[in-house]
């Protein structure tokens, strides 16, 4: 077959598909802002001259420490009313003890052994908290440690810790 020396332009495309490719670009568009919209943090509204609200950082710890003192108080009235057995007593008192230290000071002690504990040098109450009340009672066989003196023990570490 002989080839034609005639030059065809390329198909054009019609006004339909120009359509539907910006109309999918606006979508898209659409939902990237949405997405941005509903995902970024929300400012809060102050008006002018309005106190500031959140309260001093020495207020916070003050109340963080009745907070726990009234859980340790919790505990120790549930243990003496035959609510709770001892081992669980010492258990949750050791629990409040760390999360406390946790929430004031931003060590990770729920999560630490006493080795590591100690490796990172934290108070000496709560280190004799640790080893006279709470890890004898929870992991040793044989009857538990009265909780009254963890309780006391508890106490003492949230009183004292800087």
């Amino acid at each position: 077959m002989p080839a034609s020396d005639e030059l065809y332009p390329p198909v054009q495309y019609t006004g339909g598909w120009i359509l539907l490719a910006i109309g999918i670009l606006l979508v898209l568009a659409a939902g990237a802002w949405l997405l941005m919209a509903l995902t970024r943090p929300r400012r809060s509204i102050t008006l002018r001259g309005a106190p500031a609200l959140a309260p001093a950082p020495a207020a916070i710890l003050d109340r963080l420490r009745v907070e726990h003192l009234a859980e340790v108080q919790r505990i120790e009235d549930e243990y003496r009313s035959g609510r709770m057995n001892p081992k669980r007593a010492n258990l949750e008192l050791s629990r409040l003890v760390r999360g406390f230290v946790n929430e004031y000071s931003g060590l990770e002690a729920p999560v630490l052994a006493l080795d590591d504990l100690v490796a990172r040098g934290v108070s000496p109450a709560l280190l004799d908290a640790m080893r006279r009340h709470y890890y004898p009672s929870i992991f040793q066989r044989g009857p538990a440690i009265d909780p009254a003196r963890g309780a006391e023990a508890a106490r003492i570490v949230i009183r004292s810790w800087r």
